[in-house]
């Protein structure tokens, strides 16, 4: 059993997931996804009760994989059939746990949202940024931005700390979900989807007319604008995409081109001056640069 464990452990890695320090049989752990902090859940394993076999994943990045042990005998079909509907049940418990640690999460971001405050015009981070409140939020000093589903529905919140930092609400769906910056959901000429927010902003100002949408990162891009494209068939569609210059394979360039390919939409990169500094990603870093405020 111990040699099936550390098997299973292994291809977790193997995946990129860290596994938990103590994995029971036959029960649903949660642990850090990829990359998250130490309190995150969105990282799931099930060790099956025989030890042959097991699914784990990944629900913030939609990994999810199964795993068999290695033996010299061959499985049978009677295995292979118990294996699989192992892995259906597994699999279920893990969704049915998403949707319910979904569902708490909402719950929690509309007490939270109803109970913040409108964020005042001389917040730190907005004058740094150099962007309007557009309707965020205070709750303990940080501002709070709603992360809505396409049927508009509170989903999580998205919090920016005074010194920048963000956070996500924990357990909240962010996957095809999206911050609303400014303009008219209803029925749009325009829509625009960037990345961060504070981006977002920068691009309602220079295009007040426009819908803008926030995706939160790049890899949300594409799951947004194709339900931008469904919702909105007869909009044109612009992704804003960062310039991740000093990053190798250009996450943001490279995410918004297929996010713009998939959903038939045009494509915006910002434009730098010969002298503007590398390390500048976004057009609210362009923004405040040309303003003279640093970025």
């Amino acid at each position: 059993m111990n040699n099936a464990i550390s098997q299973f452990r292994h291809a977790m890695r193997a995946a990129g997931l860290e596994p938990p320090d103590m994995i029971e049989r036959g029960k649903l752990h949660r642990f850090p996804g990829a990359g998250k902090r130490p309190g995150n859940r969105a990282g799931w394993c099930v060790l099956f009760d025989d030890g042959l076999g097991g699914c784990f994943g990944d629900w913030s990045s939609g990994l999810s994989e199964t795993w068999q042990a290695k033996r010299d005998k061959p499985f049978s079909r009677a295995e292979r059939a118990a294996f699989a509907r192992r892995v259906e049940a597994a699999k279920q418990q893990a969704e049915a746990e998403r949707r319910a640690r979904q569902a708490e999460a909402a719950e929690r971001a509309a007490a939270i949202w109803h109970a913040a405050t409108p964020a005042p015009n001389n917040h730190p981070y907005l004058i740094r940024k150099r962007i309007g409140p557009h309707g965020a939020r205070l709750h303990k000093d940080a501002l709070t931005l709603p992360v809505m589903d396409f049927s508009r529905n509170l989903t999580s919140l998205q919090f920016i700390a005074v010194d920048g930092g963000k956070l996500l609400l924990s357990g909240g769906r962010k996957q095809g979900c999206y911050i609303p910056v400014a303009g008219d959901m209803e029925n749009p000429n325009r829509v625009i989807i960037c990345e961060g927010w504070a981006t977002g902003c920068t691009l309602a100002e220079d295009e007040p007319a426009a819908l803008v949408l926030a995706a939160i990162d790049a890899g949300n891009l594409e799951p947004v604008a194709l339900s931008a494209r469904r919702c909105w068939p007869t909009a044109e569609l612009v992704i804003a995409g960062d310039d991740d210059r000093l990053t190798a394979v250009n996450p943001g360039v490279t995410k918004a081109k297929a996010a713009a390919i998939a959903s038939d939409s045009l494509l915006a990169l910002p434009q730098w001056p010969k002298d503007a500094p590398e390390h500048l990603t976004d057009f609210n870093d362009l923004a405040v640069w040309l303003a003279g405020g640093g970025a």
